[in-house]
């Protein structure tokens, strides 16, 4: 048996809300990493079956938690036999930010993956592509963090992406500046990280993803199949594409929208994510087509990275999701949207019985500097998730093992307010985490979206520099 190092105490519940793939894969994790009493651990799913729950001795209850009922159920819950709760929410329809300030208000910690809304907000057509944003989600969290700043802490956005990617691209500015030999002191401010990407002249940042797990039987028609979970791919394949927007950027989609309030660090396209195409670099694969996705990361990142100049934006990298999922999930996303967007009418998670081999890798490539662009990233296989830990395939150990990042985080930082991953200690948190992400490695790439095109028919794109988001959109 390896012995695991206890990390933290859970003084109080633990409340686990959600038990699909993540919820499952992170029950093993917290056994593992934290001193805690198992009779006060309860998980709550509307249709699991809780059978893995009751194997571990976990309280399981087949409980939808809604916007009628969210504080009836939770509160004696995360308050049940004293000490500090903790809120894991691993769900889908269940509104984070309403969730979260009603544990601040009780002072319970709380730690979710996605800035989700409450069921029905992503196909809503009444409400309008922009209302539908996860610019717009995101709004929510800042607004409720600007209300009651401080207090008991509440970890947002905290699984692979949105998280584990923002502590991977400060390490990689990090290694960029060594590489070039960039005089710098390592920052200890959002201002500080800022102004680093600029002195490097970093452009912008591709979340750039491929999964090349593949299953032992091919999909058949009509189901969904992912490596992840299905609603929630769907929910956020259906949201508008979504990116960071740069100040190297000069050219805008005739689609392309700014919002009138709020951050101001992103746009949004009036088309579907998973349904809109990228130019991208992974180490495995090379270049590769990848689906601007909307995530929150995408938000953040820019954001955080914004070089301000009073109230006059100086500097602010572009940046976007460019995923390439299993080749099962880009044929199930193929049938649906050739269907008009309906899903199909059954759906399935692969697990780590069903798979025969390949990788997540999953990172940040950064680009526009003097080496031109630089992957930092995991490159897990589903050999070694299934040695490391049970009920997982790469894709979820990747976030399970985030989650237990933040957590620790938040035990170790009891009182930090709201925060997102990108105000995080990367360092620590990815101490915690690395035992579970297989390699970690960085490349750099002399690749461009201007790289071997093949040149066969007139293209509408900037030579002048490869870098422009006109050269990397796929129209």
């Amino acid at each position: 048996m390896t012995a695991h190092p206890i990390h933290a105490k859970i003084s109080g519940p633990i409340v686990m809300i959600g038990f699909g793939s993540i919820g499952k894969g992170t029950l093993p994790l917290i056994e593992r990493h934290f001193d805690y009493d198992k009779s006060r651990f309860v998980i709550l799913d509307p249709n699991a079956d809780g059978e893995i729950a009751k194997q571990h001795n976990v309280t399981f209850l087949q409980q939808a938690i809604t916007r009628d009922n969210y504080r009836e159920v939770l509160v004696p819950l995360l308050t049940a036999g004293g000490g500090q709760g903790f809120c894991v929410n691993l769900s889908v329809d269940t509104c984070s930010v309403d969730i979260m300030e009603m544990c601040r208000e009780i002072g319970s910690l709380y730690i979710d993956t996605v800035i989700e809304p409450w069921l029905g907000f992503y196909f809503d057509k009444s409400a309008g592509p922009e209302k539908r944003s996860n610019y717009a989600l995101r709004e929510t969290l800042l607004a409720a963090k600007h209300k009651s700043p401080g207090g008991t802490t509440a970890v947002s956005t905290c699984g692979a992406n949105p998280g584990m990617v923002s502590w991977f691209v400060k390490q990689a500015l990090l290694d960029i500046a060594r590489d070039t030999g960039t005089e710098f002191n390592e920052p200890k401010s959002r201002e500080g990280w800022g102004q680093l990407a600029h002195k490097l002249g970093v452009k912008g940042v591709h979340i750039a993803e491929r999964d090349t797990q593949r299953a032992d039987k091919p999909k058949p028609m009509d189901v969904f199949v992912n490596t992840w979970s299905v609603e929630g791919f769907v929910s956020e394949g259906l949201q508008p594409a979504e990116l960071g927007w740069g100040t190297h950027e000069k050219w805008m989609p005739d689609n392309g929208r700014k919002h009138d309030q709020g951050c101001g660090a992103a746009i949004y396209l009036l088309q579907a994510g998973a349904n809109t195409r990228v130019r991208s670099w992974c180490p495995t694969p090379g270049a590769q087509y990848g689906f601007l996705v909307t995530h929150n990361e995408s938000i953040s990142i820019a954001d955080y990275l914004t070089v301000r100049d009073g109230q006059n934006v100086v500097y602010r990298p572009t940046c976007h999701y460019a995923y390439h999922p299993a080749n099962d999930a880009v044929l199930s996303l193929h049938e649906m949207f050739g269907a008009t967007g309906k899903m199909q009418s059954d759906w399935k998670i692969l697990d780590e019985n069903e798979i025969v081999d390949g990788i997540d890798e999953l990172g940040v490539l950064i680009y526009g500097h003097s080496k031109n662009a630089y992957w930092f990233g995991s490159q897990l296989s589903i050999e070694e998730t299934r040695a490391i830990c049970p009920y997982q395939n790469a894709t979820g150990m990747q976030v399970s093992s985030a989650v237990l990042a933040g957590m620790v985080w938040a035990l170790e930082n009891p009182q930090a307010g709201i925060v997102e991953a990108d105000e995080m200690d990367f360092r620590r948190c990815l101490e915690i985490q690395s035992p579970y992400l297989g390699p970690v490695k960085g490349y750099y790439t002399d690749w461009t979206p201007l790289t071997d095109r093949p040149g066969l028919f007139p293209e509408d794109i900037d030579t002048s520099d490869p870098w422009q988001f006109r050269n990397v959109l796929v129209r």
